[in-house]
C-alpha cells in the first residue's frame, strides 16, 4: 500500500487574523455559513436579528433566534481570556429575558468562569442555557486558517427542553427576515386551504422559522420549517416530551411501512444530544425568501404535511411509548 503524505498541524494566533472583536470577529461570525457552523456545534438553529444592536435595555454582541424555540440566543465575544465585565453583562442579559440561551466565545476560559457556568446550569430552570466555548485556529501548511470551536462548559441536562416563549417584539421592531417568515407562513396557510386536507391552514402566523400543526396528541406536532442558511424547507413530525425518544423508536420500527404508503424515504432524526426528535423530509437548494418560488415550495410543503398526517395520525394516537425496550 502507498504511503500517503499527512500534514501538520500548526496553531494560529486568533490576533493573526481578527485584529479585533466588533470590526473583524463579530461581523465574521454573523455570516450565515458560519452561525451554521456554530448552531451545528450548539445543536441548535441560529438566525441572526442583529449585531453590535440593543433590544430594549441589552446589547449584544451577536444577537439571535432559535429557530426551533424562538427563545433569544445571545452570542459574547472575547478574542482573549474570559473577564469578570463579560460574566456580568450575560448575567445581565439573562436576569431580563423570559427563555435565553447565553453563548460565550472566548479564547480561554479561566476555571472560575467555566465553573461559574456550570453552576448556573445546575440552578437555573428550563428557559435558561449557558455554553461557554473555546474559539481555535488551525491550518495545515499553507492552507487557510480553519476555525474550531471546542464546547467546555454546556447544560448538564442536554435533554431540557428550552421555553418556547421569548419576550414579545412590536411588528416595528421585526427584522426583514422575521417580516419575511411571517409573510411565508401566511401564504402557506392559503396553500394548506386551497389544498382541502387534514392539515389546515387556520394558524396565526408567526415570525419565525416554523410553523407547528395538530396531529391529534399532546407532544407530538406537524411542522413547516425554513433553513435560510442551509437554503432547505422540511416538512416534519416532531416529537417531544420524556418519552420521545421511545415513541421515536416505535414509529422507526414501522419505517418501511411508512415509507412504501408514502411513495418516499424519510430522514429519522433521533437528535441524541437533546430530548426531542424528529422525523422529516427535505426540499433542498431554494431561497425561502425568493417570492417567485412560493408557490412551489408552498405546494410541496402542503402536498408533504397532508401525506404525514395521513402516514402518522392513526400511529401517533396508538402509540405506548412505554412498549418499547432499548438494547444495551
Amino acid at each position: 500500500m502507498t504511503e500517503q503524505a499527512l500534514g501538520t498541524l500548526a496553531r494560529v494566533d486568533l490576533r493573526d487574523i481578527w485584529t479585533t472583536e466588533a470590526n473583524d470577529f463579530t461581523p465574521w461570525l454573523a455570516r450565515p455559513e458560519n452561525l451554521a457552523v456554530l448552531g451545528d456545534t450548539l445543536g441548535i438553529e441560529l438566525d441572526l436579528e442583529a449585531q453590535e444592536r440593543a433590544v430594549g435595555p441589552f446589547r449584544a454582541d451577536i444577537l439571535c433566534k432559535d429557530g426551533r424555540s424562538g427563545a433569544w440566543v445571545l452570542i459574547e465575544n472575547q478574542l482573549e481570556r474570559t473577564d469578570h465585565t463579560h460574566l456580568g453583562q450575560l448575567l445581565t442579559y439573562a436576569s431580563g429575558l423570559e427563555a435565553v440561551t447565553i453563548v460565550w466565545i472566548a479564547a480561554l476560559f479561566t476555571e472560575e468562569h467555566r465553573a461559574t457556568l456550570d453552576w448556573l446550569n445546575r440552578i437555573t430552570d428550563e428557559s435558561f442555557r449557558f455554553f461557554a466555548l473555546e474559539v481555535e485556529l488551525w491550518r495545515i501548511g499553507e492552507s487557510p486558517a480553519a476555525p474550531k470551536f471546542n464546547v467546555v462548559s454546556k447544560p448538564n441536562d442536554w435533554s431540557r427542553s428550552v421555553a418556547r416563549a421569548a419576550r414579545s417584539i412590536d411588528d416595528s421592531e421585526l427584522s426583514e427576515t422575521r417580516l419575511m417568515q411571517r409573510s411565508y407562513w401566511g401564504a402557506l396557510n392559503a396553500a394548506l386551504d386551497q389544498a382541502h386536507g387534514r392539515v389546515t391552514g387556520n394558524r396565526k402566523p408567526q415570525p419565525q422559522s416554523w410553523m407547528g400543526y395538530p396531529i391529534g396528541r399532546t407532544d407530538f406536532n406537524l411542522a413547516a420549517c425554513m433553513a435560510i442558511t442551509k437554503r432547505q424547507i422540511r416538512a416534519e413530525l416532531y416529537i417531544a416530551g420524556d418519552t420521545a425518544k421511545a415513541s421515536f423508536h416505535i414509529l422507526r420500527e414501522q419505517a418501511a411501512e411508512i415509507e412504501q404508503g408514502l411513495g418516499h424515504s424519510l430522514e429519522w432524526e433521533e437528535l441524541p444530544t437533546g430530548r426531542d426528535s424528529r422525523i422529516a423530509v427535505y426540499l433542498n437548494d431554494l431561497d425561502p425568501a425568493d417570492q417567485t418560488d412560493w408557490p412551489r415550495q408552498h405546494s410541496w410543503l402542503a402536498t408533504n404535511l397532508n401525506a404525514m398526517h395521513r402516514a402518522f395520525a392513526k400511529r401517533v394516537k396508538a402509540l405506548n411509548p412505554d412498549q418499547w425496550q432499548p438494547t444495551t
